[in-house]
């Protein structure tokens, strides 16, 4: 038997089959969770009812997180099909296109601060309250974060200030639905090629960085953070909780791996 038998979880964040959430996805379904997903609108929902037939899913849901009510409505209408579940992915983030490159401090706006911290950070635990009283003990909940949330990386800007946020959330989280049983945890991916990393600057620079100086000298794939969310889902990690766990191939705890 696998080891997500009988799981329900929730994934958001899929927009495609590079996606780090569709990566999420495909190990969760191959442990044998049954799976449900989230669209934030109609252009994304048409690519997640092709995607979802990879998982035999028909539990696709609107969610928009910059609407409280709209996070509110995504429960009520998961539970019209599932009247309890094991957890959720968390894999949205955003901040404005213009503030992803140049100098920090010359392009942070307070309006690009606000959404870049509202979608990234606050919806995270906006689900966990909305969804607080459906989710089964030993349920887990998980977020992706970056290593631009603790170290000033080049183009990252706001984005980094909102990981920070978020991964202080997690914390936060953890403490407050472990007593329920609960446990809330976020990966820390290493740079992958997807839709939303396109939009930083000289980001196949950073690609090439990383893979010549973590310490297992490749970049990691969206399978290497499926296996990782997986393992965080099921009981076999029911000790771990307001963790962030690095998968980036070690890349954090290096400096100068090459010096000529």
């Amino acid at each position: 038997m696998s080891f997500l038998t009988g799981k329900r979880i929730l994934i958001t964040g899929i927009v495609n089959t590079r996606s780090i959430a569709y990566g999420i996805a495909q190990a969760l379904y191959r442990e044998g969770a049954e799976l449900a997903f989230t669209y934030p609108n109609e252009k994304i929902r048409l690519r997640i009812e092709v995607l979802s037939k990879h998982f035999n899913s028909s539990i696709i849901l609107p969610c928009n997180v910059e609407n409280d009510e709209n996070i509110i409505e995504l429960f009520s209408k998961l539970a019209k099909t599932w009247n309890t579940f094991d957890g959720f992915i968390h894999a949205i983030a955003f901040a404005p296109p213009n503030q992803l490159k140049g100098d920090y401090v010359d392009v942070i706006t307070k309006e690009s601060f606000r959404i870049a911290h509202d979608i990234s950070s606050y919806s995270f635990v906006a689900m966990a309250k909305a969804s607080r009283k459906m989710l089964n003990k030993d349920s887990s909940l998980i977020t992706l974060t970056y290593l631009g949330a603790v170290r000033a990386v080049p183009n990252y800007n706001i984005m980094g200030l909102a990981k920070a946020s978020l991964e202080a959330n997690t914390k936060y989280m953890a403490n407050s639905m472990g007593p329920d049983g609960i446990r809330v945890n976020a990966i820390s991916s290493g740079p992958i090629y997807t839709l939303a990393a396109t939009g930083i600057t000289n980001f196949k620079k950073m690609l090439s960085h990383c893979a010549s100086s973590s310490p297992i000298r490749r970049n990691i794939t969206i399978e290497d953070i499926g296996n990782t969310a997986a393992f965080l889902c099921s009981n076999l990690s029911a000790a771990i909780t307001g963790s962030v766990i690095y998968v980036d191939g070690g890349f954090n705890i290096a400096h100068m791996n090459k010096l000529g």
